[in-house]
């Protein structure tokens, strides 16, 4: 995960994101009847990206899961065994279980009850890292500064069940001022990263900056493995834009990987546009 060149795909639409997500992909709610209908289908979306023969540890290094996912099988293998051991793709876990509601311009993370018991389940099934996301509005001090703590919370019982945490505090791309949301956010993570363990390392997953090279001092950082980008929203042409302006940064896209897939095409056109779409997000993410 340190060293390797690629992206990570984010296969983690929760319940909320799902419909959206299914809608995109050429499906709708006629399509299902039922919330464990729904989740069959978008399982059978992630398998099939995952099947396609351009989604390997060459270009593709890491993949979050949801939960539900973690719990059910690629190729009839275990998820998180199959992306490691069948396609040397580095498994993760999204964790967080929704947010609160907006105070203070942010939206922290709702409580995540039985944390520890999905923590020991995620690693014996061999996940190497979580993933939790809270949402910043605006930039607002008091909450940015709310909001990065409470990821470090969370990161230190991540790090405590001997996991890789990737610590997600969004910034959206529609907040007011975003630039100065983006400074202060930097300046209360390069706080927290100076209290952790000496030999402590965590990951960072933030919006795509309006200055490039913004977040460099991070991506230098002894104590950061990876800083990776979301796409928040950005179509992928100017998700990749902004990528490749930003060194040392890699994707971590959702809705950008999977733009222009659909469940009514064939096999072979799906596995043409996937490979197109990985090898765009790839050469972003190795820009020097």
């Amino acid at each position: 995960m340190r060293g390797g060149d690629g992206f990570i795909a984010a296969l983690d639409q929760s319940g909320g994101s799902t419909p959206k997500a299914l809608r995109a992909y050429g499906l709708s709610e006629s399509d299902w009847s039922s919330e464990e209908e729904m989740f069959d289908l978008i399982h059978d979306m992630r398998a099939r990206i995952v099947a396609a023969p351009a989604f390997n540890g060459e270009k593709v290094v890491g993949a979050i899961l949801f939960e539900q996912t973690m719990d059910r099988q690629f190729a009839g293998e275990p998820a998180a065994q199959h992306l490691w051991n069948t396609q040397g793709v580095v498994p993760f876990l999204k964790i967080d279980k929704g947010l609160l509601d907006r105070e203070n311009g942010v939206q922290m993370l709702a409580p995540m009850p039985g944390l520890q018991d999905t923590l020991k389940r995620a690693h014996d099934l061999g996940v190497f890292g979580t993933k939790e996301r809270s949402v910043i509005h605006e930039p607002n001090e008091t909450g940015i500064e709310a909001i990065v703590a409470q990821q470090f919370d969370v990161a230190a019982q991540v790090l405590n069940a001997d996991m890789m945490p990737i610590l997600e505090p969004e910034i959206s791309i529609d907040a007011p001022d975003k630039a100065r949301a983006e400074t202060l956010l930097l300046g209360c993570v390069m706080d927290n990263l100076e209290r952790l363990p000496k030999d402590a390392e965590v990951m960072l997953k933030l919006t795509l900056p309006e200055q490039a090279g913004l977040y460099q001092p991070l991506v230098d950082h002894p104590k950061v493995m990876r800083v990776v980008a979301l796409s928040g929203g950005y179509d992928r042409e100017e998700a990749t834009r902004r990528l490749a302006q930003n060194p040392g940064v890699i994707a971590s896209f959702s809705r950008a990987l999977t733009e222009g897939l659909s469940a009514q095409q064939s096999d072979e056109a799906f596995n043409a546009q996937i490979e197109q779409t990985i090898d765009t997000i790839y050469r972003a993410s190795t820009a020097a």
